[in-house]
């Protein structure tokens, strides 16, 4: 096989790797599969949230802790080990008998998607070092090409099953024939990238020790990564009816692991890196924390789950086909010129999306507005850590991506949810004051108390009464929005004033290191944008 083959087929298994992520994401989590697992093993709202969260944490954590040993165990035998992940975890889920199984199924998924993560991002990188950023975009068109293809499929297979009464005579339920989707990807991935050579990551290949790379890495970041992990697991003890913890201890505990990663590497980091790793907060919170509530928002806005739905399916659509166009516009603006241009497109989009009112029209238009926004933040944001920091190799890669994936579950989406409650609180407590009292409840909330609606007591008032509080809620929901389109753009501010800073230190190249062609001009980014100019 020539060389160029050979890359072009890793590329593409590891693309289709990426889109095994994705339909677990959308299979597991679309709202027919949740309510028939909720009917069949009387599961609780709690434990279906358990469910979910967890499809979260071991995904982020793996990213995380694979990055370190990566190198030294190899991208084929990681990649090995998340194939017979994928594969046991989609085995045990059809075979589920009951909650505590498909939990410990959905761990396994998530651990699995974690280790494809910490393999694909440095190896696309490195086997296309002259164009980072725009194969990690053109990687990245997997997860919502993903998004759409398991949810489209998902929905045609409950559909079917459900006509003329066909589910009653196929052996076992139409959930589990919808979970079986799942292995299309995972046996065409594994099939791609049996017996390939997976190159070594352009660290190693350049001689960077891996203390460098720790170096590059330091303690300001590993205090980031510690806080958050510890949040991931005070929310872990949480939903187990645990005390979770302070966020202010937590930030103290996150001290201690930092200290000793200090003193072994004796380094702060790269202080843009920690930068990044800070505005990664706001990015996972407006693309993965809105797509999580988009569903639930717009589906309250237009009375219909399936529409709510459709949101998400559309603008992962527009992202799919948008990411394969990432280069040329990166050689025009620059990658952080892009940045800027999507956080401005994102802010205009959510500030449309929550004042549209409910005309079919103007949702979608605001949606393909914030759709062409959030395309890029993801692989972009990785193309120039990549550019930026290749001694960090796989670590700094893949903790960016890890920081996005825990902070969004451990912050970014309950916050969502807690802006929520708090406004809707508000206007039934301005608007219906006669019985906000009996409709309120206090709420512990994960870094205050505060009250919220009880859609218990909701249920029981009058008719009337109920749809006229209903529609108080759907219209706040709609206006969260608006709030969380402050999240972009201070991401925008950010960009411009990194801009700004490159600019002052003669624009933005990517940095090379020993052992490539030093002409920088071959390499993304490494020729000044037109917003540099």
């Amino acid at each position: 096989m020539s060389e160029n083959n050979h890359s072009r087929r890793l590329f593409v298994g590891c693309f289709i790797a990426l889109v095994a992520t994705a339909f677990g994401f959308a299979v597991r989590y679309s709202p027919q599969v949740l309510a028939s697992w909720q009917q069949q093993f009387t599961l609780t709202e709690e434990q279906k949230g358990t469910l979910i969260g967890v499809g979260l944490y071991p995904f982020a954590i793996s990213i995380i802790l694979m990055s370190l040993v990566v190198d030294r165990l190899g991208y084929g035998t990681t990649m090995a080990l998340a194939f017979a992940g994928h594969l046991t975890s989609t085995v045990l889920t059809i075979m589920a008998p009951n909650f505590q199984v498909l939990y410990v199924a959905t761990f396994i998924y998530a651990l699995a998607n974690g280790a494809v993560e910490a393999v694909i991002n440095p190896v696309v990188a490195t086997i296309y070092k002259e164009n980072k950023t725009h194969w990690l975009n053109v990687l990245h068109a997997g997860w919502p090409g993903g998004l759409v293809l398991g949810g489209v499929l998902s929905i045609l297979v409950g559909a079917v099953g459900g006509s003329d009464g066909l589910g009653d005579r196929l052996p076992g339920e139409i959930w589990q024939w919808q979970m079986a989707i799942l292995l299309l990807p995972i046996v065409a991935y594994g099939a791609l990238l049996a017996g390939l050579r997976f190159p070594a990551q352009e660290r190693v290949e350049a001689g960077v020790s891996y203390r460098a790379m720790l170096e590059e890495f330091g303690w300001g970041s590993a205090y980031i990564v510690s806080f958050l992990l510890i949040m991931g697991f005070s929310q872990i003890l949480n939903v187990f009816d645990v005390k979770p913890i302070d966020w202010r201890v937590a930030l103290a505990l996150a001290l201690i692991p930092a200290a000793a990663f200090g003193v072994v590497v004796r380094s702060f980091g790269r202080p843009l890196f920690v930068f990044l790793l800070l505005v990664m907060f706001l990015l996972a919170t407006t693309e993965l924390g809105t797509d999580g509530w988009i569903q639930d928002i717009m589906g309250a806005v237009l009375d219909d789950p399936i529409k709510g739905t459709m949101f998400l399916i559309y603008t992962s659509a527009i992202m799919f086909v948008l990411r394969f166009f990432a280069g040329p516009i990166v050689h025009r603006i620059s990658p952080l010129g892009l940045l800027a241009a999507s956080a401005a497109l994102a802010t205009l989009g959510l500030l449309w999306l929550g004042s549209a009112g409910t005309a079919v029209g103007a949702l979608f238009a605001a949606a393909t507005l914030y759709g062409f926004g959030k395309t890029f933040f993801w692989p972009t944001t990785l193309g120039v850590v990549s550019e930026q920091y290749p001694k960090g190799g796989a670590l700094l890669l893949n903790a960016i991506a890890g920081v996005g994936m825990i902070s969004v579950g451990t912050i970014g989406g309950p916050a969502i949810g807690t802006l929520q409650d708090q406004k809707v609180n508000a206007a039934i407590q301005q608007q219906f004051p006669e019985v906000h009292s009996t409709l309120a409840k206090q709420q512990e909330g994960q870094f205050f108390d505060y009250q919220a609606i009880d859609k218990q007591q909701v249920e029981k008032l009058p008719p009337q009464q109920r749809e006229a509080v209903t529609a108080v809620e759907r219209a706040v929901k709609q206006r969260t929005l608006t709030r969380i389109a402050v999240l972009p753009a201070i991401m925008c501010a950010c960009y411009l004033g990194l801009i700004v800073y490159f600019k002052s230190r003669g624009g933005y190249k990517a940095e090379v290191l020993a052992g490539h062609a030093a002409d920088d001009e071959k390499f993304t980014g490494g020729v000044k944008g037109a917003v540099e100019a």
